[in-house]
Formats: C-alpha cells, structure tokens, sequence
C-alpha cells in the first residue's frame, strides 16, 4: 500500500519521525514529508539524510494554513506530532490542548478535506485513566480522532485510526538516555519508585503497530500492541549491569502526574476488543445519541474484565529487560566501544 504514494509525518523530527524515516527510505514509497516547527531539527535531519525523496514543511499543527499547505497530494499520515512531557504540561496546560487537541482536529479536517487515504494519530498509555495534563489532552486527542472516525463511516474516502503504546524505550525526553548520563558521570541513578512498572516498547516496535493500522484499520479503530513491562529498579539494575557501574540508585519520589503503573486498555476496552495476537483492536462506539438506551441497557460483562496495564501483564526480570535493552542502538553503540 506504500508503493509510489506519498507519506506526511507530523512532528517528523522527533524520534518516532526519525524511526519510521529509517524504515520507508529505502522502500519504494514515492515521497515522506516531514511536517514540524522545529527548523534547527529539520536542518540536522537534512543533512544526516541527504536524500531528494524527503522534503521538509516548516509549520504548526495549531496553525491549520500551514497544515493545510503541506497536506496537498499526501496519501498516508502519521500524526506524531505532540507536547509529550508530563512536568512541562502540568505548568502549562492550555499548551497541551493547543498542540495535542486543537492541532490534532486540525491534521484531521485537513487531511479530510485534502483526500488523504489513511491517517494513524499516535496516542499513549497516559490516555487511560488520565490523572495529569499531558495524559487528559492525549485523551481528548483519541476523543476527537475516533470521533471523527465514527463520523465518516465504513466507506468514506479518508480512514482515520489511533495506536496507543506505553513507553518507547530511550525516545525523547525518556528515563533511559538520562539514567545512561548519570552512570557515565559516576551519578547515582535517580528513581522517582523503585516498584513503578512501565511498558517497554522499541521504536521497532512503535512503528510496527503503526503499519499495523494502516493496513488492518477501520475508522474510529484503536489498536494497541501487547507489551512487556519492568519495574524502575529492574531497568536501572540492568543499565547498571550493562556499563558493568558501581553506581547506585538513589530514591527521589514520585514527580508532578507520575503514576504507579501504566494502564494500556480499560476494562470498558477489553470487553469489546478483539484479540489479533499480538494486538487488541479496539472499534469505537457506534451507538448513537438516544440516552434512554443508555439508562435501559448496560452492559452486564464489562464487570468480568480487569484493564490491561503494566502490573498485569509479563513483568520482565533483569536478565530479560537486559536483552530488550540490547536492542537498542544508543547501548549497542557504547557497549561496543566498552568491549
């Protein structure tokens, strides 16, 4: 479905952009358009890439004439493009709608109105059962997609869907690049809780459910890959071990928004979502606006079904977080050099 067609990445520097640029440039997709308002990064990912097939649109999701502008001939779009930290949103809010909702709505009409074939928004975890701002706009951001969605219909022109994951292991802004400069500097690892579990995704695997969605999403769909977790102190005794460090892990508590575990599916979720093996799929809610059906009829079975979150499913040990972890280039390369 990529073949000759001409792909649109908003927040296309950031480092899910850079992961999905790295799978599709040597395909034989015609054209990937990296859509953000970060010129310094564009310029950087310009000359590491060099290559004629990328083309770069300085704009704004909040600003919909300059999504618009770059929208024109775009088939497939990756919505990334979003404020994801949760300390910075918990002091500026309104931010976080501007660019995560607002700036959504915005790559949706336009993409609706400019005749894109797919469009896959890339929500997170923190969207189930928000309790900080950057996780209620990530909400609110799956609300208006699946809305839309819904709103179009089986045989509409544009399919829109939502991938959910946890965390993507040493992406931007992650623990895991901050925990590796600690034990380069002999600093002792800080950890907010040693118990605190999150999922562990690779960027390979991000993108994955990505293209997962492409190909097997209808509108107002939602998917989420099934993922490993690890507590806090099971991912910094691996890195520990890793740098063969004697550092040690030093206790912080927990920060502004931080929850215990990660929930990936409500239960609400799980009742109606479809096991694929690998991933749940979710469809959206197409019942319609009569709320005496909603008084009369519950739903008996939604009580049966628990979440699906990062205390439930497989926690890794060190030994396993250990082999996840080298996967990962950024170790690879330094444990490499160690050698």
């Amino acid at each position: 479905m990529f073949k000759d067609k001409v792909l649109m990445i908003t927040g296309g520097t950031g480092s899910f952009g850079s992961a999905v640029l790295k799978r599709f440039i040597d395909s034989d997709i015609k054209e990937i358009r990296i859509f953000s308002r970060d010129e310094k990064k564009q310029d950087d990912m310009r000359h590491k890439i060099q290559n004629n097939k990328v083309k770069f649109y300085i704009g704004d999701v909040r600003e919909k004439r300059s999504v618009d502008a770059a929208m024109k001939g775009v088939d497939l779009v990756f919505h990334a493009a979003a404020l994801k930290q949760v300390p910075s949103c918990e002091f500026f809010p309104m931010q976080s709608v501007l660019t995560n909702v607002v700036g959504t709505d915005n790559v949706l009409d336009s993409a609706i109105q400019n005749g894109v074939k797919n469009v896959v928004v890339l929500s997170t975890d923190k969207a189930c059962y928000p309790i900080n701002a950057m996780g209620i706009s990530k909400a609110m951001m799956e609300k208006v997609a699946i809305a839309k969605g819904r709103a179009l219909g089986d045989n509409a022109n544009t399919i829109i869907c939502c991938t959910r994951y946890g965390n993507v292991m040493a992406s931007r802004g992650s623990v895991i690049p901050l925990w590796i400069e600690q034990i380069k500097n002999g600093a002792d690892i800080t950890i907010t809780d040693k118990n605190m579990t999150r999922f562990m995704m690779t960027l390979d695997d991000a993108v994955d459910l990505v293209l997962f969605s492409f190909l097997h999403g209808k509108n107002g769909d939602l998917f989420v890959q099934k993922a490993p977790s690890a507590t806090l102190e099971t991912l910094a005794k691996s890195l520990i071990s890793l740098y063969e460090s004697d550092v040690k892990i030093r206790l912080i508590g927990t920060r502004h928004g931080e929850k215990l575990y990660e929930t990936l599916v409500t239960r609400e979720e799980m009742s109606k979502a479809q096991d694929l093996n690998e991933y749940y799929r979710i469809p959206c809610d197409n019942r319609d606006l009569n709320y005496d059906k909603y008084f009369i009829e519950g739903e008996e079975k939604i009580a049966s079904f628990e979440d699906y979150h990062s205390h439930n499913t497989n926690v890794l040990d060190v030994k396993e977080m250990t082999e996840l972890l080298l996967k990962l280039e950024l170790i690879t390369d330094d444990v490499t050099k160690n050698v």
